[in-house]
């Protein structure tokens, strides 16, 4: 039997002969380097001119001259950081006004930001919840929803994805003495599709839990001026708490939460990410600020996105494609074995166009995908060129 570092010692060499295969089939287009940023869907990798379609920047906000300008402004005023974390001696009057501009976009009382999306997950959840407490989340949830469950101590349940009679097989079942918190994503980042929203809200009231959504790849996305899922669905404030990401439409970094003012104002004395973790730098508040104002100032974005996305969905479908679930610009190409994912980016890349794979154990075995992300800055004929790409490498890999 091997000894624990020995074990340790296997895993290491083990991830290292899968990179090194994948390398030496050259096949890993994985930590590429952006060397430019051309435009609004433009790259420049390896010296080439791609066209990128696996960014997070939906609504092609990136190097916007409003955001830019926040940005520099900001490093005028205050330097490139700030002297500590929030609590002590961090906090900038920047901090307040991204804050009060994201309760505002959200309508909410209050907000709080946090270093990264991922912390924000972690910290909020086991803020929120612990020992003999209930966490109940959808089992595609991201990854730092399931880590901020684990690291709760709370007992953590998942329910079949999207699966409401099972959501409520878990809360019917939950220690009706336990605090409750369910924990869901507004868009499933693999898969592309939504929660079902109104009737997770409805069950959460009916069962007494609370209810945080994770917004990651709505806010901007979804809803016609892109304030997210409630909007989308018509709701209001049936979300108690409201999570966010400052990296992704918005571009910059960071993570958010959004609720109630007594909420919040327990974050930002009980919550560990908060108290000791340094404080955003200013210009990236200042952008985030800014980014925003820009969204709610420039509502053709929102619908632009909406335009393409669906385009490029029904696109791909009409090229027998399998898109999965998908119901938003995050477009999952299934592709079936990882070799074949590989494959298939391989092909496109070549033809220019920036999109990579997704493989196991990311996705289950035999679910590799292509994730190509659709923005509003695509042009009609981009998005040909990169259906065309598309349709090229499936025939010859037989994909379709």
């Amino acid at each position: 039997m091997l000894r624990n570092q020995d074990k340790v010692g296997a895993r290491i060499q083990a991830w290292l002969e899968r990179v090194n295969q994948t390398k030496e089939d050259e096949l890993y287009f994985f930590n590429q380097t952006i060397e430019e940023v051309r435009g609004g869907a433009c790259v420049r990798v390896h010296g080439r001119e791609m066209l990128m379609f696996a960014s997070y920047c939906y609504l092609g906000l990136l190097g916007h001259p409003k955001i830019n300008a926040a940005a520099k402004a900001a490093i005028d005023k205050y330097g490139t950081g700030t002297h500590g974390v929030r609590l002590l001696a961090g906090t900038l009057t920047l901090h307040r006004e991204l804050e009060e501009t994201i309760a505002r976009f959200k309508g909410t009382e209050d907000a709080i930001t946090f270093s990264s999306g991922y912390v924000t997950n972690l910290t909020v959840i086991s803020t929120m919840v612990g020992r003999h407490d209930v966490v109940i989340c959808d089992k595609l949830n991201h990854a730092s929803i399931v880590d901020g469950c684990m690291l709760s101590g709370a007992d953590f349940v998942r329910f079949r994805h999207n699966d409401m009679a099972d959501l409520e097989r878990c809360l019917r079942q939950a220690d009706s003495s336990a605090a409750k918190l369910v924990v869901v994503d507004a868009v499933f980042s693999m898969d592309g599709d939504l929660i079902n929203l109104p009737r997770t809200a409805e069950l959460c009231r009916q069962y007494n839990a609370w209810l945080m959504v994770d917004e990651a790849h709505s806010l901007g996305v979804l809803g016609k001026t892109g304030r997210g899922i409630e909007e989308h669905f018509g709701l209001e404030s049936v979300i108690d708490l409201k999570m966010g990401t400052l990296s992704k439409t918005i571009p910059s970094v960071g993570g958010y939460l959004a609720g109630d003012k007594d909420l919040i104002h327990m974050f930002r004395h009980a919550s560990r990410a908060f108290i000791f973790s340094a404080a955003l730098p200013p210009a990236q508040a200042a952008a985030a600020q800014a980014a925003l104002e820009v969204i709610l100032e420039e509502p053709e974005r929102v619908e632009a996105l909406h335009q393409n996305a669906r385009y490029f969905r029904n696109s791909l479908k009409q090229l027998s494609f399998d898109t999965m679930r998908t119901e938003t610009a995050i477009v999952p190409v299934l592709c079936g074995p990882d070799e074949r994912a590989y494959q298939m980016v391989k092909h496109c890349q070549h033809d220019d166009i920036f999109v990579l794979p997704v493989v196991s154990p990311a996705v289950p075995e035999g679910t590799a995908r292509l994730r190509a992300t659709v923005t509003a800055a695509h042009t009609s004929a981009e998005i040909d060129r990169a259906l065309h790409s598309f349709e090229s490498a499936g025939k010859k890999i037989g994909i379709i």
